[in-house]
């Protein structure tokens, strides 16, 4: 009987060190879906360029996603959403909840170097890459 109890007191004892363990939080990558390479490393638009410049339309599983930009000097101002996957409610919801996000950060980083939106992986990478063709093309 004595064994019993010690039995039983070691494996509550056990449990409960184990359950006050913390594990070490690690971040998945924002992004789910590789990144395709380019041969064009992502830049900030330099010079006095002024003007819009429409980026590439850029194919993603859930539909085309296309931005054009407003340089004012070479500084980025404003991004415009042409295109962004709305086929369904849910395809809308998505973009209405990441486009925003997105252009925030275009305009803070004044480049493509950007951080996708979670649960938006294809749509941010399209709109990531179509901002990299725009400001490759005022590059230009």
């Amino acid at each position: 009987m004595r064994r019993v109890a010690v039995t039983t007191l070691s494996t509550a004892a056990g449990v409960v060190l184990l359950l006050s363990l913390k594990p070490h939080q690690s971040h998945p990558p924002a992004v789910s879906a590789p990144r395709p390479t380019t041969s064009t490393p992502a830049t900030a638009v330099t010079g006095t360029r002024t003007g819009d410049f429409t980026g590439d339309a850029i194919d993603t599983r859930y539909g085309p996603v296309q931005v054009s930009v407003t340089l004012d000097k070479g500084r980025l101002t404003a991004v415009h959403v042409l295109q962004v996957p709305s086929e369904s409610g849910r395809d809308q919801e998505i973009a209405a909840r990441a486009v925003p996000r997105l252009n925030e950060e275009a305009l803070g980083a004044q480049n493509a170097r950007i951080d996708a939106v979670s649960g938006a992986s294809y749509t941010s990478e399209g709109y990531i890459q179509s901002l990299q063709s725009a400001l490759d093309k005022a590059g230009e």
